[in-house]
């Protein structure tokens, strides 16, 4: 292939074939980029937690606060799905702010993945 000047990204015995490759590519520099804007806006945990208690009508203190309420465990979720995907912070770092372990981070995710897609919710509002 190389000698018919085909160029392909990534070995298909591997990865798959160029266009799985090209697709996986293409998202991550989406995510990347979502993320530098996020930052040249300003955006920080606070904004997230200040964005889910809009949405949620919870005050931020109750988002933060421990306990096992449907409506908490929903938000605690969706910030742990914008913190971790849309800010790139780790779950480690999310979980101290939460005063949670990382493994209930990664959970709490899960939950906030489907819940944000379920409704549509986006972090920012434009």
């Amino acid at each position: 292939m190389r000698k018919m000047g085909i160029h392909l990204k990534g070995d298909e015995r591997i990865l798959g074939d160029s266009d799985f490759v090209e697709s996986v590519l293409n998202q991550q520099n989406e995510q990347l980029e979502q993320r530098y804007r996020l930052q040249a806006e300003a955006y920080d945990f606070d904004n997230v937690v200040i964005r889910v208690a809009k949405l949620s009508g919870m005050p931020v203190e109750e988002i933060l606060s421990l306990g096992k309420q449907p409506e908490r465990v929903r938000a605690r979720g969706l910030v742990c799905y914008w913190a971790v995907t849309g800010l790139g912070m780790s779950g480690t770092t999310v979980g101290k702010l939460l005063g949670i372990i990382q493994s209930s981070v990664s959970r709490a995710v899960e939950r906030g993945e489907k819940y944000a897609l379920d409704n549509r919710l986006r972090l920012t509002a434009s």
